[in-house]
């Protein structure tokens, strides 16, 4: 486990349901942010957007625009087999998959098959950061509500700072009409602010758990194409 590199990931979609699409898949490398963006029927100058991003965070950005969402996951399935695969890495996401919960892994299985495209990960490990923080650290707040579970709940309790700040939105509604109004700037944005805190969770909860908390799971198909 120790010698494995975190690569935090996160999706926007136009809703829940199984017909729903990916608008925005991001990962943080440790060299850079990637980040694919499906723009759909809509106009987007992608040079424009990934200077301001990069800007906004104050990290490198590296952005491309995609037709649909077929091309989208084609381009993603190109980089999990390029930087992913052959690397260190495990790949890690805030309520991604649980054992019998998790939304963005479900989500993408449902898509890929959509669109009869190969799984891509293959040979990679993932590792759920939810358990580890409702489990092994206290994010109970000052007031005494419920426990909070959620990612920005968690990141704010435990690490707080400018990536909250960072984020647009105050709930995943936004993220819905920001797709359809075109308002991709925004958009991108939130997803970044998700994967980076994402990120600063996994790298506090290597530096504070052991490897057994990880529970790292193989996400390779049993049967390939």
């Amino acid at each position: 486990m120790s010698t494995l590199t975190p690569v935090a990931f996160d999706i926007e979609t136009t809703g829940f349901e199984a017909t729903a699409q990916v608008t925005v898949l991001g990962l943080v490398f440790p060299e850079a942010v990637r980040v694919f963006v499906n723009i759909d029927e809509h106009t987007v100058d992608a040079e424009t957007l990934e200077a301001s991003q990069s800007a906004q965070c104050d990290e490198h950005v590296v952005l491309t625009t995609h037709d649909s969402e077929a091309t989208l996951l084609t381009a993603f399935s190109t980089t999990v087999s390029e930087k992913i695969g052959p690397r260190e890495y495990f790949l890690t996401a805030y309520n991604g998959e649980l054992w019998k919960s998790g939304f963005d892994l479900p989500f993408l299985r449902t898509r890929f098959l959509a669109h009869e495209i190969q799984w891509p990960f293959e040979d990679v490990p993932y590792a759920d950061l939810l358990p580890i923080f409702k489990a092994r650290f206290n994010t109970t707040p000052s007031n005494g509500d419920d426990h909070q579970t959620t990612l920005g709940g968690v990141y704010e309790r435990l690490i707080g700072g400018e990536l909250t700040a960072l984020d647009p939105f105050d709930d995943s509604a936004e993220a819905v009409e920001a797709f359809e109004s075109g308002e991709f700037d925004r958009l991108v944005q939130h997803n970044i602010a998700d994967i980076l805190r994402t990120q600063a969770l996994a790298n506090v909860a290597q530096r504070y758990c052991s490897k057994s908390d990880f529970k790292l799971k193989s996400l390779s198909p049993t049967v390939g194409y």
